[in-house]
C-alpha cells in the first residue's frame, strides 16, 4: 500500500505500548490511523541474531555510555515488549495523582483483557524457586511478579522470552497493533521519522524516511511514541524541545553465583522478586540464556564462570536512579549518581546474602546496564496532563512519566496511552 498518498485523521510515530495503546482506542473510534515504526515486523522467531538486531544496533537499539554503561531498547515492532522479560507492575498512582491523572480506569478495563498475573507453579523454574525459598527464609518479603504470559502457550524449560517469544505466549504490543489494523489502521514499517511538520504553530503531519525515501506525510493529529531516547531527538529535530534532554534509565546489575545441585539455565525469567519503594531498590530472579550470561561473564573478566551456566544462580538488583545525563541528538549519556551507587551497593549486599543462604559459591556481579529510559519529556515540564507538547502534537512513551521509580513501566505507558487514545478520540468526534 502506498500510504504515502492517503489521507488520515492522525499519525502514531511508535508502536511500543504507549504507542499501540493509543492506535487501538483511536482505530476503535473510527480515526483513519497511520502507524509509523522505525525497525521491522518481521515474526519473532526467538533467535539470538533476531534480537541482536533489534535491541543491539548502535544508536538506535543501543547505546554505550562514557562509562561502558549499556542501554537498550527494542527497535521492532512492537518496541521493547517484543523483547523484555514480561513483567508488569501497576503504575505510581500516586506520581500521577500530584499531576490531577488517574489511570484506574485504564488499569481496570486492561486488567480485565491482558493475560497479567502471576506464573502458575508449573512455570517457575529451579533456579527461580531456590532463589525464592533463600529470600523467604531470610525473612524477606519475596513475591510471585505479575507476568504478561499465557500460561497455556508458554513452555517449561525455555528461555525465549528475551529473544522475542516465537510461541504467542508473551503478551508484546504487537497484539494491540494487529486489532488497530483490524479497524483499519496502516502500520508502515521501517519508517524514520525526522521531525514533526509544524504550520502556524500547530502540528500538521511529520517528515520520515521509508526505503530510501523522504516523505511529507500529513494528519491534524500526532502522537509521538519514539521511547525515552527517540521522542526527545524528534521533538529536538522539530525546534520544540532541548538538545539535551536529561533521563532516568532504571539501572541493573546481575548478582550471579553458582550452587552444584542443579542443572538448569533455561526457564522464565523474573519469576517472583522484592520491591523495597522507599530505598528505590528491587530484586528478582533473573536466569538468562547462555550467550547472554556469558557476554556478562566475560564483561567483568570472569572467564573461570563461561562454562556454569547451568549451574549459577542469577538475582537482578534494579534501582530507581536519579535523573540526570543527556539525549542527544545522536547518542544518549548517563552515569551514575554518588546516591545511584550507594543503592545499587545495599541491593547488590542483598543478592549475595541471597545466594548465600542458597548455598551458592563463585558469586560475582555484572557491571550496570539499563533498559527503561525514561523521563525525558516530563508531565508537568515537556508536555501538560493530557499529554500534550504542542497544539495537535502528543507524547505517549516512558518520556513522559514524571519521574524515576525504578519498575517496569509497560503497564504504566498501557494506561497512558488508552487514556490519551480515548480522550483524542472524544476530542475529535465533538
Amino acid at each position: 500500500m502506498d500510504f504515502s498518498s492517503h489521507t488520515f485523521d492522525a499519525i502514531v510515530v511508535g508502536t511500543g505500548p504507549g504507542g499501540a495503546s493509543a492506535s487501538r482506542e483511536l482505530a476503535r473510534a473510527g480515526l483513519r490511523v497511520l502507524i509509523l515504526e522505525q525497525g521491522g515486523a518481521a515474526p519473532l522467531a526467538g533467535t539470538l541474531a533476531q534480537m541482536a538486531s533489534m535491541a543491539a544496533r548502535p544508536g538506535s537499539g543501543a547505546f554505550v555510555h562514557r562509562d561502558a554503561s549499556l542501554l537498550v531498547g527494542g527497535t521492532t515492532l512492537g518496541g521493547s515488549t517484543a523483547v523484555n522479560f514480561a513483567t508488569a507492575a501497576p503504575p505510581p498512582a500516586a506520581m500521577f495523582a500530584a499531576h490531577g491523572i488517574d489511570l484506574e480506569p485504564s488499569l481496570a478495563a486492561l486488567r480485565a483483557e491482558l493475560p497479567l498475573a502471576p506464573l502458575p507453579d508449573s512455570l517457575v523454574g529451579p533456579m527461580a524457586a531456590r532463589i525464592a525459598q533463600a529470600a523467604r527464609a531470610l525473612g524477606l518479603d519475596w513475591r510471585k511478579l505479575d507476568k504478561m504470559i499465557r500460561p497455556q502457550a508458554c513452555r517449561s524449560g525455555c528461555w525465549r522470552c528475551a529473544y522475542g517469544c516465537p510461541f504467542g505466549a508473551k503478551w508484546s504490543a504487537r497484539d494491540l497493533v494487529e486489532e488497530a489494523r483490524g479497524h483499519g489502521a496502516v502500520l508502515a514499517p521501517h519508517t524514520r521519522v525526522l521531525r514533526v511538520l509544524m504550520e502556524g504553530g500547530r502540528a500538521r503531519g511529520v517528515e520520515a524516511l521509508h526505503e530510501g525515501r523522504l516523505l511529507a506525510l500529513r494528519a491534524p493529529l500526532v502522537v509521538l511514541a519514539g521511547g525515552g531516547i527517540g521522542s526527545p531527538r524528534i521533538l529536538h529535530a522539530s525546534n520544540l524541545g532541548p538538545r539535551h534532554a536529561p533521563f532516568f534509565s532504571d539501572p541493573v546489575v546481575a548478582v550471579m553465583g553458582s550452587v552444584a545441585d542443579i542443572d538448569g539455565g533455561a526457564e522464565v525469567p523474573m519469576a517472583a522478586g522484592l520491591h523495597l519503594p522507599e530505598q528505590g531498590i528491587a530484586l528478582a530472579d533473573l536466569t538468562l540464556p547462555r550467550p547472554m550470561y556469558q557476554a556478562f561473564a566475560l564483561q567483568v573478566g570472569r572467564v573461570d564462570r563461561l562454562l556454569a551456566h547451568r549451574r549459577t544462580l542469577s538475582i537482578m538488583v534494579k534501582i530507581r536512579d536519579e535523573i540526570g545525563g543527556g539525549v542527544g541528538p545522536r547518542w544518549a549519556d548517563k552515569r551514575l549518581t554518588a546516591g545511584d551507587r550507594a543503592r545499587l551497593e545495599e541491593g547488590k549486599a542483598i543478592a549475595r546474602r541471597i545466594l548465600a543462604q542458597a548455598g551458592a559459591r563463585q558469586v560475582f556481579a555484572t557491571h550496570h546496564f539499563a533498559a527503561h529510559p525514561g523521563g525525558s519529556v516530563r508531565i508537568g515540564a515537556g508536555v501538560d496532563a493530557d499529554l500534550r507538547a504542542a497544539p495537535g502534537l502528543y507524547v505517549c512513551d516512558a518520556s513522559v512519566i514524571p519521574g524515576p521509580w525504578g519498575l517496569p513501566p509497560t503497564l504504566t505507558l498501557l494506561c497512558l496511552g488508552k487514556r490519551l487514545g480515548g480522550h483524542l478520540a472524544g476530542a475529535s468526534n465533538q
